[in-house]
């Protein structure tokens, strides 16, 4: 049984990465390293009121803020496809969840081989489900993560500092320099952007509305998608607009090609989380509690993939003034990743960088805390060098109480001892006992702990944090009628990006590449809806 066991991990740690690169290379790299023709999607385009219109005349509706909606939006305004877009949002302000986003975004650092690796990897046994489509979606993510990079760059967003991240080889995920927070930096950027004078008129965010329902109409023979995968008796009717309410008003319509960009379930405790995985019940989130959208597309005959594989951070910050909040601040990957170390009872017990799932698998192998939430008592380390890459997320965590500063000479002599081993190791002096291989920033010197140096330290614990599971989509970001691995049946007027999508992180999200997918589909998402306007579904390289 043990033997078995060990098996097991070998083949998901060193064959399948490697057998996923060499799909890749053999299999389908024509497919999703260019950008989609539209001999790929469409070889006659729609007509009529079942299909795109001759003219741009209705705009381009994004449901949702955050990120994916906001790249999507942008993409279809400046892409010469459409006249105007319509952003719709439920939440007072703008951002969703990819505003409060912090260690960073992933791309334009080493080989794209390498980080397929790191995401194939990072998938695990999963990714075995439908390799073709789940290597179509993760080899579009890492053939664009170069170009929406630079798309960011060129938006004026500064990306300058890069950091190594738990399940990354190399460091690659990007954040500004100075301390600004990468998901506040890209969204302030793009929203600056869309609401400046170039697109008076053009462009529209309306706060407060819920949207209640997909507007669909049937497809004849004439408007069905000409794709070998797409058999005519069964394509899905062709979406043409939303419904929604504004503040509890009247219901509305809005009429146009819909981008879907709702983010996921997370902060749906009683809802859809409790429903796909029960046993998360009483974990704190990062989240706020809201319910998910995911219903509004599965009633129009989208799929949904993954809705069991959810994300557990393993920091969120516990606030002594109030530890049983549900709702906690994310305590960010990059504190470990420029040398923050993790302690149970002072002592280091896993390596940091691992992936996330196995580092909170380890947390919550250890005792739990009392208390009416589940969670744990461990405790985040950070020495001055690493406090000082990191300093503006310090700094807000500190004037949250997330963090204090201490003396080396207060500590315990358990914790004490765990230090001077770590730093010895980060040094280079002595092997990692738990196998980590970057120390990041770290530099406090092991013969100077009694000499007044200090360090910061806070009180961490996993936390639902993201939701792998979605709307099943193609490398187009079309949302399909089909599960992944079985022939795709396009349901035609509806792109989807972001985390209300499916199928591309598997078991486990690399942290940096939430943002990353936003901005990559967000963008294909954007232009295609844009173009479906003009009766074209080709996307520019």
């Amino acid at each position: 049984m043990r033997r078995r066991s060990l098996l097991s991990v070998l083949f998901i740690t060193v064959c399948l990465p490697l057998v996923a690169v060499v799909y890749h290379r053999l299999a389908i790299s024509s497919t999703f390293f260019h950008a989609p023709s539209s001999s790929d999607i469409m070889t006659e385009a729609p007509a009529g009121a079942d299909g795109p219109g001759p003219a741009p005349t209705r705009p381009v509706i994004v449901v949702g803020s955050g990120l994916a909606g906001l790249s999507a939006a942008y993409t279809a305004l400046v892409s010469g496809a459409s006249s105007s877009c319509r952003l719709v949002e439920r939440a007072p302000k703008p951002g969703g969840n990819s505003i409060k986003a912090s260690s960073g975004i992933n791309g334009g650092a080493g080989s794209d081989d390498i980080f397929l690796q790191d995401t194939f990897q990072s998938a695990g046994a999963r990714y075995l489900q439908s390799p073709k489509d789940r290597s179509e979606l993760i080899g579009t993510l890492i053939a664009r993560s170069s170009a929406a990079i630079e798309f960011l760059t060129g938006l004026g967003v500064n990306l300058k500092t890069v950091a190594q991240l738990g399940g990354h080889s190399l460091a690659r995920t990007r954040r500004p320099e100075g301390g600004s927070p990468p998901g506040w930096a890209i969204v302030s950027k793009l929203l600056d952007k869309l609401q400046n004078a170039e697109f008076q008129g053009s462009f529209e965010l309306r706060h407060g509305c819920e949207v209640t329902r997909i507007h669909t109409k049937p497809n004849f023979s004439n408007n069905v998608l000409k794709d070998d995968n797409v058999r005519p008796d069964r394509s899905p009717s062709t979406v043409v607009g939303v419904d929604f309410v504004q503040n509890g008003g009247e219901y509305q319509f809005l009429e146009g090609p819909v981008v879907f960009a709702t983010g996921g379930f997370a902060g749906d405790a009683d809802g859809l989380l409790k429903t796909h995985r029960p046993d998360l019940a009483g974990m704190p989130s990062t989240n706020e509690p809201r319910p998910g959208a995911h219903a509004l597309l599965s009633a129009i005959g989208a799929k949904l993939v993954d809705m069991d594989s959810v994300q557990i951070h393993p920091t969120g910050f516990v606030d002594p003034a109030s530890p049983q909040t549900r709702l906690k601040f994310l305590a960010a990957e990059m504190l470990r990743g420029e040398g923050g170390i993790l302690l149970y009872k002072g002592k280091r017990f896993f390596n940091e960088l691992d992936t996330r799932d196995h580092v909170s698998n380890a947390i919550m192998s250890l005792p739990a805390a009392e208390g009416e939430l589940r969670q744990w008592h461990i405790q985040i380390l950070l020495d001055p060098g690493a406090a000082e890459a990191a300093a503006g997320h310090v700094k807000f965590y500190l004037s949250k109480g997330l963090l204090e500063k201490k003396k080396v000479s207060e500590l315990d002599d358990t914790t004490k001892a765990t230090l001077a081993r770590y730093a010895e190791t980060a040094l280079g002096r002595l092997p990692d006992e738990f196998g980590r291989s970057s120390f990041g920033h770290w530099k406090l010197d092991p013969t100077k702990l009694e000499s007044g140096a200090e360090v910061y330290i806070g009180w961490v614990t996993p936390i639902v944090h993201f939701t792998m599971g979605g709307a099943v989509i193609n490398n187009h970001a079309q949302v399909l009628a089909s599960d992944l691995g079985e022939p795709q049946r396009v349901i035609p007027g509806i792109w989807a990006a972001g985390e209300i999508t499916g199928g591309i992180h598997g078991d486990n999200r690399l942290g940096g590449s939430s943002l990353l997918e936003c901005v990559v589909f967000g963008r294909i998402a954007g232009e295609m809806a844009a173009r479906w306007t003009l009766g074209s579904t080709t996307i520019q390289s």
